[in-house]
Formats: structure tokens, sequence, C-alpha cells
């Protein structure tokens, strides 16, 4: 690893080295992680109290009612958590025989929340600290409030801008009628109290208590199907990780229902390219990686549903290492080529991450899917819900189709990087379709390339779009985008709040000789903090 002086690209950071290290898209957020450190708990510690205070500190990207995943290593094993939720029983195709698509807004956009089952059965598995202690500093967030910061001030703005006619938000988050501004105080004490109560019985008045009762009353009043039953069946799944090789570097995802097998797709074809032979920001590096991202999005957006239903084509089907060399052949190096999915079968979200000097290591990420969501909050109670459900298809036979009990594609992902078969690098990229590809770039700057954490945070990112669109930075060299447009490609340029913009990394990658180095993007207002 190259720890560099002087900075490659622009950047306002330097990466953080130390033997206990938080990484998150929030101050407040990493502050929290890391108390419960110093406290005497360990990286799992950290990441719960961290993911629970984005909810309060960080609105925009999440709530009590996101989902949320996680891959850990516990100082020997390596261990994936699906802690997505599903779609509500009453979800036939009937109940949508009228719509085109899923909602995007409102109740008939949310499925049943997992990060608060997620957040219980980490800590009851791997920590050490009892929720109340974990949840306290978001309890104390939510009742004395917390300085809005300037990237979050500006997504409530634009969010509160669509939502306002929700059920509950602009009670919940436009007092006084408009969204908070950057350094004006906000509170939600409904938002403690909900806290309070899911420290109190260990996560069971979200499911079957109180507030569970609270959320089915308010779907039951406006013609909403989830229920009761709906949330007192769900439960996180232990369910592994997926793997793909480039060289000596294995990178693990979550299994589908997210888009993690994207970015294992798209390393493994990379393996069979040229692009060992090129430096990092040679715009033929970039077209290699943006061509084999586009070949496994056709894929992904063709066959990756919840993995019960993946019965065409499967994960195993699409990280055949005989099918991505097929795939790659595909690539050219001197064009860019629009492609359709193949045939593997023959015939605004937040992300934190953690390591203690144990050697532990969290990868964590919660997301309400977009901004704030469904932009329903329940009222009495601060709970933001997710739309996850506008992940489903209404595509006849497709297996994301939508359909009771059945978990909806997903876009988040937490990745993590083993080395030799030792822990190296545990990381994410939040911001919807751009993770995946986040992921790769992320991979191939720190261990193809040899850059610091910081200065793979900090370089300018592309994002492909669809066809053979492809969004670029602002401060990617005008030579490298033309060349780009030589190769086939329409370029745009975005400025970073644009759309999805380029999404918010966070890094910590194991040192060889002891403690880590961390990242923390400075596309968000976040920070990597460590002792």
């Amino acid at each position: 690893m190259n720890l560099r002086h002087d900075a490659l690209y622009a950047s306002r950071r330097s990466p953080v080295l130390a033997e206990n290290v938080v990484s998150t898209s929030h101050p407040l957020a990493a502050q929290a992680g890391l108390s419960m450190l110093a406290q005497g708990g360990n990286a799992v510690d950290a990441a719960i109290a961290a993911a629970a205070t984005l909810t309060v500190v960080e609105p925009t990207g999440n709530g009590l009612g996101s989902d949320g995943y996680c891959i850990l290593w516990d100082g020997t094993e390596l261990h994936g958590l699906n802690g997505s939720g599903a779609s509500p029983a009453g979800w036939t195709r009937e109940r949508f025989a009228s719509h085109k698509t899923i909602p995007f807004r409102g109740w008939d956009s949310v499925t049943v929340p997992g990060a608060v089952r997620s957040w219980v059965t980490l800590a009851e598995r791997f920590g050490t600290l009892d929720l109340a202690t974990l949840l306290a500093p978001a309890i104390g967030y939510a009742e004395n409030g917390f300085i809005v910061s300037p990237v979050i001030g500006a997504l409530w703005e634009r969010g509160a801008e669509i939502l306002s006619d929700q059920p509950g938000f602009a009670e919940a988050f436009m007092p006084g009628g408009r969204a908070p501004r950057a350094g004006e105080r906000f509170r939600n004490p409904d938002l403690a109290k909900s806290l309070i109560l899911i420290a109190e019985t260990n996560g069971r008045a979200f499911y079957e208590g109180i507030l569970a009762e609270k959320m089915a009353a308010h779907a039951r009043a406006h013609e909403a199907a989830l229920s009761e039953a709906d949330l007192a069946a769900h439960q996180s799944e232990w369910c592994g990780t997926l793997s793909t090789a480039f060289d000596d570097n294995l990178l693990h995802e979550i299994p589908p229902n997210g888009q993690g097998i994207a970015a294992l797709m798209a390393l493994g074809m990379l393996e069979h390219t040229a692009i060992r032979d090129v430096p990092a920001d040679d715009p033929i590096a970039l077209h290699l990686q943006i061509e084999a991202i586009k070949l496994a999005f056709a894929d992904l957006h063709a066959y990756v549903a919840d993995r019960k239903y993946m019965t065409d084509s499967t994960p195993e089907h699409l990280l055949d290492p005989a099918y991505l060399k097929s795939r790659a052949a595909l690539i050219s190096i001197d064009r860019a080529i629009a492609h359709g999915p193949g045939a593997p079968k023959a015939g605004g979200t937040v992300y934190l991450t953690t390591a203690d000097a144990s050697g532990m290591m969290v990868s964590f990420i919660q997301s309400n899917y977009s901004g704030f969501g469904s932009g329903v909050v329940v009222p009495g109670t601060g709970i933001s819900l997710q739309n996850r459900g506008a992940g489903f298809t209404l595509e006849a036979g497709h297996q994301n189709e939508v359909g009771p009990g059945k978990k909806p594609f997903q876009t988040i992902i937490p990745g993590f990087l083993m080395k030799n078969g030792k822990p190296k690098m545990s990381f994410g990229v939040m911001g919807g379709p751009m993770q995946a590809q986040g992921h790769v770039q992320m991979v191939l700057r720190t261990q193809l390339w040899d850059q610091d954490v910081q200065t793979a945070v900090d370089a300018p990112r592309w994002r492909f779009v669809e066809g053979q669109q492809v969004a670029c930075e602002e401060a990617m060299p005008a030579t490298t985008r033309d060349k780009l447009s030589s190769l086939g490609h329409d370029i745009s340029v975005e400025t970073p709040d644009s759309a999805f913009g380029f999404g918010g990394a966070q890094l910590i990658e194991r040192l060889d000789d002891g403690g880590y180095v961390a990242a923390s993007d400075p596309r968000k207002d976040g920070q990597a903090v460590g002792y």
C-alpha cells in the first residue's frame, strides 16, 4: 500500500491509522461507534451504535424502517447476514393489476423493515455490550437534538419537496413547515421513545409489541397490506457469502436478493482482460471496467431476485468461471458495446465499517432505498419506512416478479475482501446502482494499483447508467472523458449531488504489521476515527 503524503486527487482528508477504527457517513455516528470501543466493546458493538445513530442524524438515507446487511470477520471466520424483509402476505400480483410498475412511494412500496432485527441478531451472537448501551447515543441525539450537517441538509430539502404529502412525513421531518437547514438543531422525541422501547425489549416491541401494532394500524388506515403477522414473521438470515477471485484477492458479497453478485461477476470478467497492463486512471482501464459492469448489469436485471426464486439461473450459474470467461471475451478493448443478458445456465443509503484491536472487522449497510424511502412515517413513533418494494417487477414470470412473502431485488451491499486466506478490507460504496460499480473501482484501486484507501476514495468516479450512457464526475480530466467518448461511450458530466451521484465510500484496510488504515468519502459529511 502506497500511503501518500501528497494528495494524488483533490481531497480534504488523510487516511486514519489506528488499532481501533470506525468509518461512517456522519461524524456523530462515527464518534458513537468509537465510544463503544472505548467502553470495552468490540467492532460489532461499534457498528450497531453507529447504525442506530445514523437513523437519527442521517434520516435522508435510513431510519428504523430500513433494511440492513452485514459481512463480518469474527477473528477466525467470515459471516454474512441478510437483514432484509419480505413483502406483505397480501402482495399478490392481483393487488397491483392496475399498475404498470410497483409504486415508488407511499404504503404500497413498503416491505417488512429488517434493520432493527439485524442489530439484535448481531448483538446476540457477537456483541459484548447490552442494547441499551449501544442505543444510548442515538437516543440522546433524538431527545436533545443534533445540528444538521451540510450534505444532509441539502438532501433533506430535496426530500421534503417530493414527500411532504406522504402520511406522517411533514409532521416528523418538516418542523415549522419546512426541512431544517444546515446549522439548525433538529429533535425527534418520538424516535427517541421508539429507540428506548427497542432497547428495553431487545427489539421485540418493533416486531411483536406496541411499535408493530402502530405500524400495522397505520397501514390499515391507508388500506395497505402490512400486518402484525408480517412483522412477527420476520427473521434475519445468516446467509454466508459468495465470492470471486482476482489474482490473490477474494471479494465476498452477500448472496441475492442484492446486487453484490454484479460486482463479483464484473471482477471475474476483468480477471480475463488486459486491465493489469494499464495504470489506474488510463482511459482503457476505465473502459474495461465499464464494459465488465455493463455485462454484469445485463445479467443482474434479467436474473437476480430472492435467492429462493432463482431457479432458472442460479448464483452458481452466474459465477461459473467458464461463463465469466465467455462473457469477458465479448469485451472489446477499442470500442464500447451495448450488451444484453447472457445465458448463464446451459440450454438515499448509509454504509459504515468498524474494526478492533482483536482483529474483528464489520462491513454493515442499511437503507431506506431512495432518500427518505416511501416517505411514510408512522405517527407518534418517528419510524420512517423504506420503499424497497419498488425493487420488484410486474413482468410476468420474471424471477423478481412481485409476490407475497418474497424479498425484492435490493441495491444495498456491504463488501469484504480476503487476501491469501486473511481479512484484508471491509468496505462499501452507498448510492443505488453505484454500489456494485463502486466495489469494483475500490478493489482495483487498492489492490491492483496499490492506492491507499483514502486516495482510492478521493479518485474521480464513473457510473454506468444504461445502454452506452456513462456518467463521470467533474473531477475526471477532460482528456480522459474525450478518450472514452472516442471509444463509443456516451459520456455525461455530473455534479456530486446529481441523481444517485457517485456514492459515499467508507473503507478499512488491515495493515500487514497490525492495526488498520481507514478512509471516509469527502462527498459525504462523514469521517474515519480511531485510537
